[in-house]
């Protein structure tokens, strides 16, 4: 004979009546599938998952039927649709609660193979950090996505006052009006080129876009292109040397500010993505803190 085991979230009362706008679970590991153009793979998640507890009266959730919608979302394709499917059943599994509202959230890193700038059959994998961000509050739905990525910044004002010090010694090197030969230009380049150089740093676009349930795909990689094409310098993996000369020259041309980087990534973002939110934090050389910018 099997007994009934007891369930105090069902037979208890709270001891205090207040309602509770989230309750669930953090942290939990999961498999997902990644499907979209140009990209299939599965990876490791860390989901968190609540509904809200509008019935003052009852005790607690039912955590473990939280537990087993996530643990089949990694069954499928991961798609807004898949998503709000699942957000719908967890309000489902909480009519007894009275719950009317329910929210995910899922963090992952992407992982892409990428190409050197110019050596051939050269390539390495970078790791994109994502977070989806996904709710359904009475009926309405809603998904942001979120991706980091990694690039080079250059500081336009310390490459001015660069090139004005090596100015001054060409100067101060050839006075009076001597001509000069390309021979002696090129060797005193050689030599001179790199009296002052620019500071340059790693620096970090957090990028987050709006998805509608209807979206085919979440879209990352061509949003982590769209954002590493704005910047034009995004750090490298697999390098020979004349992949970090041309990487030099990509810094070079893209002398930016994080004004700069801000500004770029969010005009590109405006035509292809909906509600685009930009952060971008350039972890400076030259200070103990870094330079941050926002657009929306």
């Amino acid at each position: 004979m099997n007994a009934v085991l007891p369930d105090v979230s069902l037979t208890d009362d709270a001891p205090f009546m207040t309602p509770l706008q989230w309750v669930g679970m953090q942290d939990i590991d999961l498999p997902i599938t990644l499907t979209e153009p140009g990209y299939r793979r599965s990876l490791h998640a860390c989901a968190d998952a609540q509904v809200d507890l509008p019935a003052a009266h009852i005790k607690g959730i039912h955590m473990s039927r939280l537990y087993r919608l996530l643990d089949g979302l990694g069954e499928d394709a991961l798609t807004p649709e898949r998503i709000q499917q699942v957000l719908l059943a967890m309000i489902d599994s909480h009519r007894d609660c009275n719950s009317s509202s329910a929210r995910i959230g899922l963090s992952f890193n992407l992982l892409v193979r990428r190409a050197a700038l110019v050596s051939e059959a050269l390539a390495g994998w970078k790791s994109y950090p994502v977070r989806l961000n996904a709710q359904l509050v009475q009926g309405r739905f809603s998904l942001r996505a979120e991706v980091v990525v990694e690039y080079s910044s250059t500081c336009p004002c310390s490459a001015a006052l660069a090139r004005q010090l090596v100015e001054r010694r060409f100067l101060d090197d050839f006075p009076g009006d001597q001509p000069l030969n390309r021979e002696e230009m090129a060797s005193w380049l050689r030599r001179n080129a790199t009296l002052a150089t620019p500071h340059s740093q790693r620096s970090e676009a957090r990028v987050s876009v709006g998805l509608e349930a209807t979206d085919p795909s979440l879209a990352l990689l061509a949003l982590i292109d769209t954002i590493e094409a704005a910047v034009a310098t995004p750090v490298q993996t697999a390098v020979k040397r004349a992949d970090e000369q041309a990487f030099a020259a990509l810094n070079g041309a893209n002398l930016m500010f994080v004004e700069d980087a801000a500004r770029r990534i969010q005009d590109a973002l405006q035509a292809h993505f909906r509600a685009p939110r930009t952060q971008v934090k350039h972890l400076e050389s030259l200070h103990p803190h870094d330079a941050v910018a926002w657009a929306e």
